[in-house]
């Protein structure tokens, strides 16, 4: 699948969070990590304004972070009143490591191509038990379940470096 070139982004490190050896991390690294990782986790907030995480699979794909989730599950009932999600991945250790916070608006994914394209790299990625095929601008599946496919561009994004020097990059885009 063609790739968008993502916009360069503002590259900042935040010294208060950083040790004295630490640098800015560059943008390609965290779109490496984003297109490796197996798995994520989404914040995002209900109605009543308190926060929903979970863990979920996904994608980084023309400049974008992908999930799918059912029409009635609780992040998709939370995204139809509030699209503003945070996504992150990385590791669970503290003296090594590099983790990825993502901050963006969640945008459905509906174009039937789009769609199409998304549902082969995700099966690339996570294998054959995760075949969809496109009905209706959603992923389906053979049992009837469906799913709503939504694309998170980056707004801004934090890297958090482990071990020594720990550090704090934080990369704007426009």
């Amino acid at each position: 699948m063609p790739e968008k070139d993502t916009p360069a982004p503002e590259t900042a490190l935040d010294s208060r969070y950083s040790g004295e050896d630490a640098a800015a991390r560059p943008w390609a690294e965290a779109v490496a990590l984003l297109e490796g990782a197996e798995l994520y986790w989404v914040s995002t907030v209900r109605p009543d304004g308190r926060p929903h995480v979970t863990p979920l699979i996904g994608l980084w794909s023309n400049g974008a972070l992908h999930f799918c989730t059912g029409p009635s599950e609780r992040k998709a009932r939370n995204l139809a009143t509030n699209p503003e999600v945070v996504l992150t991945t990385g590791t669970n250790t503290l003296e090594e490591g590099f983790d990825v916070v993502v901050e963006g608006r969640a945008a459905r994914v509906t174009d039937e191509g789009r769609l199409i394209a998304l549902a082969e790299a995700w099966e690339e990625k996570y294998g054959a038990e995760w075949h969809f095929g496109v009905t209706d601008g959603m992923f389906s599946n053979g049992a009837g379940g469906r799913a709503l496919v939504f694309a998170v561009t980056p707004r801004t994004a934090f890297g958090f470096a482990k071990g020594d020097p720990y550090g704090q990059t934080r990369w704007s885009f426009a």
